[in-house]
């Protein structure tokens, strides 16, 4: 569903993306093409700042937000998902906060006030607050890092785990195709 949030804005879809009927899509949302947008997620951008302004929730080309993902912001801050980045099912992901591209992010996980740069694989129920992640680090599963984290402690993504995350990319992108397929076809 697509809507307005309390400021009347409303959110700006690709025709070439797919969003599931029970996806709720709410205000300054700003999504491109060949993205997935699966069941029960809620991708809301409509707090304002003390100003009364609100930065847009960009999700870039070819990435996918599955099954109950919730993206929001505090305060009207930007968010942004980079270019064939997966957040799994039940993430959160909170503004302000920045998310490059060829990132995968596993189920239950949470990123809040935080850069996580391209190529990094945040692996499944892990946070990640207040402290920027560099390029292709890889976060094992049940991982906390906070501002006072020492990222020495983690290593860099093994090829194994960015096939994975490219084969994740690509079965969306089927989703995508069936999905706007079946809808034309009703």
């Amino acid at each position: 569903m697509l809507r307005k949030n309390p400021s009347g804005i409303s959110p700006e879809v690709s025709e070439k993306a797919f969003i599931d009927p029970t996806a709720i899509i709410c205000g300054r949302v700003i999504i491109e093409e060949n993205v997935f947008v699966g069941p029960y997620a809620v991708i809301r951008a409509d707090e304002v700042d003390e100003n009364g302004m609100l930065e847009p929730i960009i999700i870039r080309r070819d990435s996918n937000i599955q099954d109950g993902v919730v993206i929001h912001s505090k305060s009207g801050a930007a968010v942004t998902i980079g270019e064939r980045t997966s957040i799994a099912h039940r993430s959160i992901i909170h503004g302000p906060c920045e998310v490059g591209d060829d990132v995968f992010i596993g189920f239950n996980s949470v990123v809040f006030r935080a850069q996580v740069n391209d190529g990094c694989v945040i692996r499944h129920n892990c946070v990640v607050d207040g402290m920027d992640l560099p390029a292709q680090m890889h976060v094992p599963p049940m991982t906390n890092i906070g501002p006072d984290f020492d990222l020495n402690q983690i290593e860099q993504v093994p090829p194994d785990y960015s096939s994975f995350s490219e084969s994740v990319v690509a079965a969306n992108h089927w989703l995508v195709e069936g999905y706007k397929k079946l809808a034309n076809e009703l």
